[in-house]
């Protein structure tokens, strides 16, 4: 999930989430608290995650491998 730290107008959020060898599976839109939940199926597979509000965004790297 991608919340906001203040919520309150509508803005522009994404998450993203990927399971390595895997589709990206992602919840994109107009949102006044959060964006997603969103889930892959992992099992044994590094995974990566990306969030974004707005113009400014965060991304994990692969992690859990």
């Amino acid at each position: 999930m991608t919340v906001a730290k203040k919520p309150g107008k509508r803005r522009t959020m994404s998450v993203t989430l990927q399971a390595r060898g895997g589709r990206a599976v992602s919840d994109k839109g107009k949102y006044t608290k959060m964006a997603g939940p969103v889930t892959v199926n992992a099992l044994n597979r590094c995974v990566r995650a990306t969030g974004a509000i707005g113009k400014k965004s965060a991304a994990t790297g692969w992690i859990l491998c």
